[in-house]
This record gives C-alpha cells, sequence and structure tokens, in this order.
C-alpha cells in the first residue's frame, strides 16, 4: 500500500511539473506553478524559508521522498529504469557509496552558488535539467501532435485546436539537453538511481539529512533469511544484506524492497525492539531509477491544449516574407521583474520555465557562456505585451520577481534605438510609421526627414523616457532582415 501512495503521488507530480513545460497555453501554470516552487533548488534561491523548512522536515520524518516524489528528475529516472527491469527481472546489486565524488561535487556546486557562477549552478540542478529535458524534447513532440489535431480539425470547421510554431530556440542549450538526457538515461538504465546518488547535490544535502530521519526503511534480522532479494530490487543499491544495514543517505524511500520481500522481514517506520537496522551512511553513491510516469508521458502527448493562432509567415499568400535576423545588442534583456541582469543571473537555474509558457516566444535560452541556458529576451517572433506577466508568475527561483499588469507597463527594462540606414523610409523611399503606431507607451513619434520640405517623408523619434522595451516597434518594423528599430537592454530597470 505505501509503494502504490507513492507511485501515485510521483505519478501526479512528474505529470504535473511536465505539463508546466509543455502548456504552451499558460493554462495549467495558474493552478500548478507552485509544483515548480516546492523544488528544492528553486526554494533555496528564491530565500523561500517556509517551503525549505518544510523540505528538511519531510526529510527528517520520512527520508528522502522528495527524491522519489517530488523531484521531477528523480522519477523521470525511475521511469527508464522500469524499462530495464522489464528485461531482467533483478537488475541491481549492493555497491559501496563514493562518498569523494559526491561531497566533492556538492563542494563546488556551493562555491557556483556564492560566486554567482549561473551556467554551473544551471548545469547540476535537477529540477532545471529535467525542465531542460522536457523544453528541448517533449515540448516539440507535444506542440506538433498539437499542430497535426489543429491541422486536422480545421478540415470539419473545428477550431478547439491552434497551432504553433516550434522552433529551437538555442542550439547550446539543445547540446547541454541532448548530453544531460543521455547520462541519465545510460546511468539510469544500467544502475537506477546512479545519478541522484553520486552527482546530484541536493540528493547529497538530503542523503545528509535522511540519516537522521524518524521513519526509515529497517531490516528485521529475525525474518530475514539473506535471499537479497531486496537489495536486487534496490535501485539505490543501498541495502547491505550480508550485514543487514541500509545505507540511508542513498535510500529514496521508494518501498521496492518492502513490494518484493517475501518474509515480511522489511518495514517502513521507527526503531523497534525486533528490528536490528543502522544507518551506516558510507557517503553518496550513483544510482537513480525512473520508473512509474511513462504512463503520464503519453498522457502529456495526449492531453493537446488550445492556443493563440499562428500568424502566417506569408505577403498576400504569394511570397514568403524574409525572416528577421537577431540584431547585437550591447545589453542583453532581461524580463520585467528581474529587477537588474546581476540580480536575475544570480538567482536564475536555466530551467526553462519561464521560456515555456512565453506565449510570444520572446525567451530563448542565452549562448553567452557565463549566462548560458539562462533566459533572454529578443523580439524576431514576437514583443512582450503590456499586458502578460506569465513568466514572473511562474519563476520559481526570484530571479523574476511577481509583478502585476499595472507594474508592468512602467518598468523600463531597455529603450528603443533607431538604425537610419536599415529603414525603408530613407533605403526605399516609401510612408511607413509601424513602429509610432504600435507602441503602447506613445515613445515615438514621427517627425519630418526634412523639416523645410511640406512633403518630406517622416521618420521615427524616439523619447528613451517613455519607451519601456517591450520591442513592438522591433518585432513589427517591416525591415528585413534587421529591424531599423531595435531594444537595447538595461543593466539596472527602472519605473518610469
Amino acid at each position: 500500500m505505501l509503494r502504490k501512495i507513492r507511485l501515485t503521488l510521483a505519478i501526479v507530480c512528474f505529470t504535473l511539473v511536465t505539463l508546466l513545460f509543455l502548456d504552451f497555453t499558460g493554462s495549467i501554470h495558474h493552478g500548478f506553478s507552485w509544483l515548480a516552487k516546492i523544488q528544492f533548488m528553486p526554494a533555496i534561491l528564491a530565500l523561500n524559508v517556509g517551503i525549505i523548512i518544510f523540505l528538511v522536515l519531510l526529510t527528517l520524518l520520512f527520508g528522502r521522498v522528495y527524491c522519489s516524489i517530488i523531484c521531477p528528475l528523480g522519477v523521470f529516472q525511475d521511469i527508464i529504469a522500469a524499462f530495464r527491469k522489464r528485461k531482467k527481472r533483478n537488475p541491481y546489486t549492493y555497491s559501496p557509496a563514493i562518498s569523494w565524488l559526491r561531497y566533492t561535487i556538492l563542494v563546488l556546486f556551493i562555491v557556483a552558488c556564492v560566486a554567482g557562477i549561473g551556467s554551473f549552478v544551471a548545469l547540476l540542478s535537477p529540477y532545471s535539467s529535467y525542465g531542460r529535458i522536457a523544453s528541448n524534447f517533449f515540448a516539440p513532440v507535444y506542440q506538433s501532435i498539437n499542430n497535426l489535431l489543429a491541422l486536422l480539425s480545421e478540415h470539419v470547421n473545428s477550431y478547439t485546436f491552434y497551432s504553433t510554431d516550434v522552433w529551437l530556440k538555442s542550439l547550446p542549450t539543445f547540446i547541454i539537453a541532448l548530453i544531460t538526457l543521455i547520462i541519465i538515461v545510460v546511468l539510469a538504465w544500467k544502475n537506477g538511481r546512479t545519478y541522484c546518488n553520486t552527482i546530484c547535490p541536493v540528493g547529497t544535502v538530503l542523503g545528509f539529512l535522511s540519516r537522521f530521519s524518524l521513519f526509515k526503511i529497517r531490516i528485521d534480522t529475525k525474518k530475514c533469511i539473506s535471499c537479497n532479494l531486496c537489495a536486487k530490487r534496490c535501485k539505490s543499491a543501498c541495502i547491505d544484506v550480508k550485514n543487514h544495514t541500509i545505507d540511508y543517505s542513498r535510500c529514496v524511500t521508494c518501498m521496492d524492497c518492502i513490494d518484493n520481500c517475501h518474509q515480511d522481514a522489511i518495514h517502513f517506520g521507527t526503531t523497534s525492539s525486533n528490528t536490528k537496522s543502522q544507518a551506516k551512511a558510507s557517503s553518496p553513491d550513483i544510482t537513480d531509477q525512473s520508473k512509474r510516469s511513462f504512463l503520464s508521458i503519453s498522457a502529456l502527448l495526449a492531453t493537446s491544449s488550445l492556443l493563440q493562432a499562428q500568424e502566417k509567415k506569408v505577403d498576400g499568400g504569394l511570397a514568403k516574407i524574409e525572416k528577421k535576423q537577431k540584431p547585437e545588442r550591447q545589453t542583453p534583456i532581461v524580463p520585467p521583474g528581474a529587477e537588474s541582469s546581476r540580480n536575475f543571473a544570480q538567482h536564475c537555474t536555466g530551467c526553462q520555465l519561464c521560456v515555456s509558457v512565453c506565449p510570444n516566444q520572446v525567451l530563448r535560452p542565452s549562448a553567452n557562456i557565463w549566462k548560458l541556458m539562462q533566459p533572454e529576451m529578443s523580439y524576431e517572433y514576437g514583443y512582450c505585451r503590456p499586458e502578460c506577466t506569465n513568466c514572473s508568475e511562474v519563476c520559481p527561483t526570484g530571479a523574476i520577481r511577481l509583478i502585476d499588469r499595472a507594474q508592468k507597463s512602467s518598468i523600463q527594462i531597455g529603450h528603443a534605438v533607431w538604425i537610419k540606414k536599415n529603414c525603408i523610409v530613407i533605403r526605399d523611399e516609401v510612408e511607413c510609421n509601424n513602429c509610432e503606431r504600435h507602441c503602447p507607451t506613445h515613445a515615438i513619434e514621427m517627425v519630418p526627414l526634412h523639416p523645410e520640405d511640406k512633403n518630406s517623408h517622416k521618420i521615427p523619434a524616439i523619447n528613451t523616457e517613455r519607451c519601456i522595451g517591450c520591442g513592438a516597434c522591433e518585432n513589427l518594423c517591416p525591415a528585413r532582415p534587421f529591424s531599423a528599430i531595435y531594444v537595447e537592454g538595461h543593466e539596472v530597470h527602472r519605473y518610469i
């Protein structure tokens, strides 16, 4: 029963967290974005004391149930391991913990956090690692199925589904996500919970706390016949049947050993007189398993959502419009609510959740080595609409503070810059006032190119004090491939 309860909770949490990265409509995150905020590293970076205390108490009571229920990367490893278990009935064996590697990685991780090396933190944070895998591999499949359903429904005059763009937002992030996926799949397939018990710094911290947990898996030596079946089914490789000990620093309280013991010699509870148990914490090991949520992935792909209609990339239905190219910005643009580039870099773990929920495809991972995988804004596919606050609502780390619509309209994240040589008024000698018409803050005014000439074409004049850097002018500028007007970011945001 305990194992079934754990499996049920794990599948529910994994499915909902995954949907946060897949649902491009933004409907899921309104009700379940809190699941991202109760992840361990986001709670630490956001200084969310309540959640940190909750997770510590949860571990001190029940051991590492966080790793087997709440952490999506842990559950994902269990799913992978479940496939191997079908091929090999008893796939695991006990192995000593590799303490030196585990604690070395933890020390390096803490140093990176203190030093503000966001790329290294993002690389090892388990929630962020899974977020990159979900947004780079699961989301395109999910969106493609949605687009197929949109195409089919359109033929029967139904508009339940709307298509969305499927595109590669960042090649470096994609490559890192691919390498991470391969490592996790290989380790989970061969050894179960190796990754979270040797490499994952969150697993190391919770493993240390779990040694002192009140409720533990305990072996009754009077009933145990040393059949070794529990150790052969232990994905954490932490049960030493020979000495009747369990390494609680690696045990993730999955309950598989209880479910497979035919002698009723293993129990989950407090210390009792007829139970011999030692918390022989030999240091972290490398074993993580992903077992129960392939069903959830199937559910994810079957659950297609509705979204905004995709703009047609054609002119009059005939000529293709040349795609915009990203301008070279001296200062990258970070989202409203980030407060400053420094604050954003210090708190962001590059989980890609804000990228996934951005309805206008403004956010994409940075390729800068020092801010690798951390989102930045660019306006080739859309602009940052003043009424949208999705990224601030879902950010679990405090890198993007929660703001309302009124605040967003007054936060200056950058300012527009006009490039004379790109403007079609200069280049093609035609009238154009796209930037003025679409500026939500009326920061752009069209003025005569030649004031002395009554019939002179008009060019944009930018009031940088009113511009909020939303990118509407850049995105809707008809100049190709580079816009005649683009947004330069601000290191520190300010209210206007």
